[in-house]
């Protein structure tokens, strides 16, 4: 059971993208991320259209905080967590370099978020460790 918290949860949005896009969930559209989710007037009478790619990237932005408060418990796991964060990071890349489906500003945004899990994970780690050898040596 642990080993599914050292799962880093950014695979997630790699995973939906791909699906998406490739039309593994319905019919490949030219642009799904332009599919309108909802509307509503705003008291200064704009209107407010969130997009399937808002919902999406607001969604990946929740996992990245769901994943920064993972990087605050210590533990093997956590390691093991931090590394495969750095397998999806790099994923991301060879995805967004070498896959024509991917050159879009949602898979950008994806994996700048990726790169932030593993930047965050491991400065989060490294204080905490720090924290930790300044207490042991006041003993």
């Amino acid at each position: 059971m642990t080993f599914l918290f050292a799962i880093p949860l950014t695979v997630l949005p790699l995973a939906l993208y791909n699906l998406f896009v490739f039309g593994l969930l319905g019919a490949p559209y030219s642009d799904p991320w332009s599919i309108s989710i909802v509307s509503f007037t705003l008291a200064s009478g704009a209107t407010m259209v969130l997009h399937l790619s808002d919902l999406f990237l607001a969604l990946s932005l929740l996992i990245l905080f769901i994943e920064l408060m993972k990087a605050t418990r210590a533990g093997r796991s956590s390691i093991i967590d931090h590394m495969i964060s750095t397998l999806v990071l790099l994923a991301y890349l060879v995805e967004f370099l070498t896959v024509q489906q991917a050159a879009t500003s949602v898979f950008f945004l994806l994996m700048i978020i990726a790169a932030l899990d593993v930047m965050a994970g491991f400065a989060i780690s490294l204080t905490g460790v720090r924290r930790d050898v300044v207490v042991g040596a006041h003993h």
